[in-house]
C-alpha cells in the first residue's frame, strides 16, 4: 500500500492508550505521524505540527493503537465461504480492528492437502493478502496447515517466499505431538510462528488436542486456550498457563467461563504480558465484526482487569508475541489507531470505566498507516464524541 499521508497530526485527543503492558496509558494530547509511521506524541504546545497533511481533532476521545485479532481464517479477499459473506473484513475494521491474523486458510473450498498442493496456496494467499488489503486492513494470510508429507525444504520454500505464520496445528493431516514438534522447529528455522489449536474438535477431520499434545507440539501460541468451542478441563488450562511461555490466546468463539479462568491463572502467575485476543471467525459461530471490544470489555468486567490493560491484550501484547510493527505506540511503529469514546447513554464516569462495566465503547474513526480508513462505526453503538478531520 502506498496511499500514506506525509504528515497527520491528532490533537486533542483526551486519553492516550499505549498498548504496552508496563504502562497502558501516557501523558499527552497528540501525536504526529510521518510517512505513515508515528513520529512523535505528547502534549501538543511540545511537538512539531507544523505542515501537516492530514489535521485529525480528536475531540477529546481516546486514542488507542488499532486493534488486532490475533486468530482468523480468511481465504480471498474480502469474502467468507464460510458463512457465505461478503465484507466480513470491513466489516470488522468498523470495530476498531486494523490488523489480522491468519490461523489457515481452511474454509477454502478444495483446499488441498498434499505437500505441493500445501506450500502453492499458502503462497498464494500471502501474495494475495499481501497485494489486496480490504479497506486497508493488514491480513497476515498465507498459513499453512501441517501434512504429512511436508519436509524441511517445504518450510524453507514457503518462509523464502514470505509465508511467516503456520496455521492451527490439528487441522491438518499431522495429528501427533513428536511430528508436529519436528515441523514446527523447522518452521521456526525459516522465519514461521506456529499456533496449535486446543481443545475439542471444531470442524470436521479435526480432534480433540490436549495440554500434553500442546506442550510436546511447542508452538509459539496456544491458539484459543479457552476452546474453540470446547474448553479443555480447568485443570489442564492451568497447567497450560504454568508450564509454557508461549502466547495465551483468548477467543471470542470460546467458552468465556475458561477465558476468565486463564486471565485470572495467568495473573496470579505475573503473566499477563502472554495473554493475547483473538475471534477465531469466520467459523461456525458466525462473523465477530465486534469481537475483540467485546472480549476486551467480558475480561475487564469479569476478569477484574482495569480497561486500559485489557486493552493492552488486543494489541501491544498481541504485537510482542507476534513480532509485529503495530499495536504499540512507539516511535517508529506503523500509524495504525482507533479513536474511541463512551457509548451514548451507557454507564460509567469514564470510556475505560464504562467498559470496566462491560459495555462496548463507541468506535469514531480508524487510521491506518497514517490514513483515514473509516468515520463513525456503522457496527459499533454510537460514541458521545467523534473525532473529525479538519484539514
Amino acid at each position: 500500500m502506498t496511499e500514506t499521508s506525509a504528515k497527520l497530526v491528532i490533537r486533542n485527543i483526551g486519553l492516550i492508550l499505549t498498548g504496552k503492558i508496563e504502562a497502558p496509558i501516557a501523558d499527552g494530547d497528540c501525536v504526529v505521524c510521518v510517512d505513515g509511521r508515528i513520529s512523535a506524541f505528547g502534549f501538543e504546545k511540545d511537538l512539531d505540527t507544523d505542515g501537516a497533511d492530514t489535521v485529525v481533532d480528536a475531540k477529546g476521545v481516546t486514542l488507542s493503537p488499532g486493534l488486532i485479532d490475533s486468530h482468523v481464517h480468511p481465504v480471498v479477499g474480502d469474502y467468507t465461504p464460510r458463512q457465505q459473506q461478503l465484507h466480513w473484513i470491513d466489516s470488522t475494521l468498523h470495530g476498531g480492528v486494523t490488523t489480522m491474523i491468519s490461523a489457515g486458510e481452511v474454509h477454502m473450498p478444495g483446499r488441498p492437502n498434499d505437500p505441493v498442493g500445501t506450500v502453492a496456496m499458502a503462497i498464494a494467499a500471502q501474495r494475495w493478502y499481501e497485494n489486496l488489503r480490504p479497506s486497508g486492513v493488514k491480513v497476515h494470510a498465507g498459513a499453512p496447515l501441517l501434512q504429512k508429507g511436508l519436509e524441511e525444504d517445504h518450510f524453507r520454500q514457503m518462509g523464502e517466499a514470505g509465508v511467516r505464520f503456520i496455521g492451527e496445528v490439528g487441522l491438518g493431516t499431522v495429528k501427533d505431538g513428536t511430528t508436529a514438534n519436528k515441523m514446527v522447529g523447522w518452521a521456526r528455522k525459516y522465519g514461521m510462528q506456529s499456533t496449535i489449536h486446543t481443545g475439542g474438535p471444531s470442524i470436521p477431520g479435526s480432534g480433540l488436542i490436549d495440554a500434553d499434545m500442546v506442550i510436546e507440539t511447542g508452538t509459539d501460541v496456544i491458539g484459543h486456550i479457552n476452546g474453540g468451542h470446547s474448553a479443555l478441563p480447568d485443570d489442564q488450562i492451568i497447567n497450560l498457563c504454568e508450564c509454557c511461555t508461549s502466547a495465551f490466546e483468548i477467543v471470542h468463539n470460546g467458552n468465556e467461563r475458561a477465558a476468565v479462568l486463564t486471565l485470572n491463572t495467568a495473573r496470579e502467575l505475573d503473566k499477563l504480558d502472554q495473554v493475547i485476543l483473538g475471534t477465531d471467525g469466520p467459523a461456525g459461530s458466525g462473523v465477530q465484526p465486534l469481537g475483540i471490544l467485546r472480549m476486551v470489555a467480558m475480561l475487564s468486567a469479569f476478569g477484574g482487569v482495569d480497561a486500559a490493560t485489557a486493552f493492552c491484550f488486543a494489541t501491544g501484547n498481541t504485537a510482542r508475541q507476534r513480532s509485529l510493527d503495530v499495536g504499540l505506540l512507539e516511535g517508529g511503529y506503523a500509524a495504525d489507531f482507533v479513536l474511541m469514546d463512551q457509548a451514548q447513554h451507557a454507564p460509567g464516569a469514564t470510556m475505560l470505566e464504562s467498559v470496566e462495566l462491560g459495555n462496548l465503547p463507541g468506535v469514531g474513526m480508524t487510521i491506518i498507516d497514517g490514513v483515514v480508513r473509516s468515520t463513525r462505526s456503522r457496527n459499533t453503538p454510537p460514541a458521545m464524541r467523534l473525532p473529525e478531520v479538519v484539514a
